[in-house]
Order: C-alpha cells, then structure tokens, then sequence
C-alpha cells in the first residue's frame, strides 16, 4: 500500500478467477455508496469476474448471475445496502450516445457504478471516487490496482 498526497494505492496479485471473485467481496466495505468506480484493463482483464465478488458483497447478485454488460450497456443489481451499476462504455464512441445512456440518472445516494471503458471519456477520469485496474499476468494470475 503507498500513499501518495491523499491519494492511496493498493495492489494485489489474484491467481485465479475465484480469487479475484473472492477479493471483490472485501470491497463491498471501500466501496460504499454513493461511488462512481473506473474499471480499467484489457478485454479479458478479469473487470466482470471482479464485479462477480463485488455484486455479491454488497449482497446484490449471487456471482453466477453477474454477467459482462457489454451488449446491453448498463446491468443493474439491487441490493439492501446498494444499487451496483455495472455499466460497459466499450461500444459508447461518441458523447451523444454517452448521454442517451443516462448515467447521471442512475447516481444517488445509495448507487455505485462500476464503469468499464469509462477512460474514454475524461468526465468520469475527473469524477471518479476509485480506479481500479486489472493487468492479466498469466492465464489466470490478475495484478489488481486500486486507486482512491
């Protein structure tokens, strides 16, 4: 863990997918609402499998019906604690089709959105609370950034 200014990072070294399901459970505690999240990493990086451990965390979703939004754009999970937002700007190019999304709806007291590819749009580089980044390793093994 380095603390940099009021800038903390943690990293951690996932080895499995179970592993980072497990690691995205204990983050249900820093991730209290409201939070808007950057997920960052390549396609396969492990983001959904993350958002698995998360949903299920929170008590939101059970990992097995945690899916990649990438087609539909935006999965919402309800939860007594939460409304978990996983939304995938992968297919979103232009702010015009950003804005039909209507993510700033979706922001409230008790909602966190877990945004994928958000990176492509420098509102949410300067409105995110966390960043969390996942860089593949090995086939299995996930190195997991968390900024805040």
């Amino acid at each position: 863990m380095a603390v940099t200014g009021r800038e903390m990072t943690r990293e951690i070294t996932t080895h499995s997918p179970e592993e980072t399901i497990a690691f995205g459970r204990t983050l249900a505690e820093l991730l209290s609402p409201p939070k808007l999240v950057l997920l960052r990493g390549d396609l396969g990086a492990g983001k959904t499998t993350l958002v698995k451990g998360i949903a299920a965390g929170f008590e939101a979703a059970e990992e097995e019906d945690v899916t990649s939004p990438t087609f539909t754009l935006v999965h919402e999970y309800r939860g007594p604690r939460a409304n978990l937002y996983h939304i995938d700007l992968y297919r979103v190019d232009t702010q015009r089709e950003l804005e039909t999304l209507g993510l700033d709806d979706l922001r409230s007291e008790s909602s966190v959105l877990l945004i994928e590819w958000g990176e492509k749009f420098p509102r949410f580089l300067r409105e995110r609370d966390v960043e969390i980044s996942l860089e593949r390793e090995s086939e299995d093994g996930r190195r997991i950034n968390i900024s805040d």
